[in-house]
């Protein structure tokens, strides 16, 4: 009787465990649901308004689909010839800066890593109270024209030779690799630069790649550097700088916005015209800026999940 009792405690123990397990996983996919629809409604809001004709985006009231589809916006988009020069410069300052970054930011984490550089710990806290302590733009700005970097493709790649905190990200993943990598190879005559791209390099794929995505995605991103040193140099405006134009012509057009939307009224009551506006260019660039990272990063994000462990060995 009494092992009966138990028998039938425990399984309504269990299904009550088991219904209050099921409620859990209910709130929780519904709470992710949500943050999908949240994370992606904006974006795919874009693409819709992006393809979408021009005068009609001015009504309002686009959601998942477009409502007149076309690809003008994007076929004036790539005849402007700003864009064409725009997209050179920030895919090549990309490229530049991304490969010279990470090959000084890894080279100066490798160095301040080795515990016979005497003044290693010094040098790293100057640079990290540099993470903390800024001159601010009037003293940078001064800087880069003592430099003579004022209006130069240089002003792109120079002041990011070396990102502080992608230099502490690379030299805790040098400090989890066993010693005995660099004392065999110094046992065989190596030096530190063949040590450095021999031995380290290989070992630290992971944290290269994952500062690579990271330099990569501030140069695609960056455009604040452009307005403050290059503003006044039309053939080195970068796509997001082009973007951020574009953006302040919307806002600067919101006078006459009565007057688009009467266009837009009568393009919808017959007229089959189709024209591109401030909004569905601003919609194409921002696509066109956006797409690139989204083909590159399911490329790199492999390597997030290799871990600690790669190439290294159990001592």
């Amino acid at each position: 009787m009494i092992d009966e009792i138990k028998r039938n405690e425990y399984a309504a123990a269990k299904k009550r465990t088991a219904l209050g397990n099921f409620v859990f996983d209910v709130i929780i996919y519904i709470t992710l649901a949500f943050v999908v629809v949240v994370t992606v409604y904006p974006f795919w809001n874009t693409i819709a308004i992006s393809l979408n004709d021009g005068l009609d985006s001015l009504k309002g009231g686009i959601t998942l689909f477009p409502r007149i589809f076309t690809w003008k916006n994007y076929t004036d988009l790539f005849q402007t010839p700003r864009i064409f020069q725009a997209g050179i410069i920030s895919v090549s300052r990309t490229i530049l800066q991304t490969i010279l970054s990470v090959f000084c930011t890894t080279m100066l984490a490798y160095a301040l890593s080795r515990k016979e550089f005497v003044i290693r710990k010094s040098l790293t806290t100057i640079l990290v109270i540099s993470m903390y302590v800024n001159a601010g733009l009037i003293p940078g700005y001064m800087l880069m024209k003592k430099l003579h970097l004022l209006g130069k493709y240089a002003v792109y790649i120079v002041p990011c030779l070396v990102d502080i905190f992608n230099f502490i990200l690379v030299r805790t993943y040098i400090h989890g690799l066993p010693d005995s990598f660099v004392e065999s190879a110094r046992i065989d005559g190596a030096n530190e630069f063949k040590i450095f791209l021999g031995i380290i390099v290989p070992l630290i794929v992971p944290s290269i790649a994952m500062i690579s995505l990271f330099t990569a995605v501030n140069a695609w991103n960056s455009w604040f550097d452009t307005y403050m040193f290059c503003s006044d140099k039309p053939k080195l405006h970068s796509l997001q700088y082009v973007l951020m134009s574009f953006l302040q012509q919307s806002q600067n057009q919101s006078a006459s916005a009565a007057d688009a939307n009467s266009m837009a009224v009568a393009a919808g009551a017959g007229s089959t015209a189709s024209k591109s506006t401030p909004i569905s260019i601003r919609s194409s660039i921002t696509m066109v800026a956006t797409l690139p990272i989204l083909v590159v990063y399911p490329f790199v994000q492999r390597y997030f999940v290799v871990g600690m462990t790669i190439g290294g060995v159990k001592e």
